[in-house]
């Protein structure tokens, strides 16, 4: 008797299949500072989703330069502030600096930073 697999070989997430999904590149890591490209802000990527997945309402709401849906989205722990931002790829830019990030949410993601880079708790992701 043959099993099988409760995962369908090839399955749909927001319009793109397994496979274009696996082909999704993103340009930023976790554990990685960026600086928003239009508010200008600093943070600290925690979390990247290959493809947009909150709700419609959220992107209608809140994504007022209407990114694009199928490319990597991310979340970001914003320096010097208590909120997380979810951000699509193309508002971001690599912060080529140093510095520490301030977030009471850091210790809950992170637990080194080394060369600029946080690095991201042992588990996660």
């Amino acid at each position: 008797m043959s099993r099988k697999s409760p995962v369908p070989a090839t399955c749909i997430i927001n319009g793109l299949t397994s496979i274009e999904l696996s082909a999704v590149q993103a340009q930023f890591f976790i554990g990685q500072q960026v600086t928003h490209r239009l508010f200008e802000y600093r943070g600290l990527v925690f979390d990247v989703d290959p493809v947009f997945s909150g709700t419609e309402e959220w992107y209608d709401t809140m994504a007022k330069s209407k990114p694009p849906k199928d490319a990597p989205w991310y979340h970001v722990l914003v320096h010097e502030a208590d909120h997380t931002t979810y951000v699509a790829e193309r508002n971001l830019i690599a912060f080529d600096g140093v510095d520490y990030i301030d977030h009471p949410l850091l210790p809950a993601f992170f637990d080194g930073f080394q060369d600029g880079v946080y690095q991201p708790k042992r588990g996660l992701n």
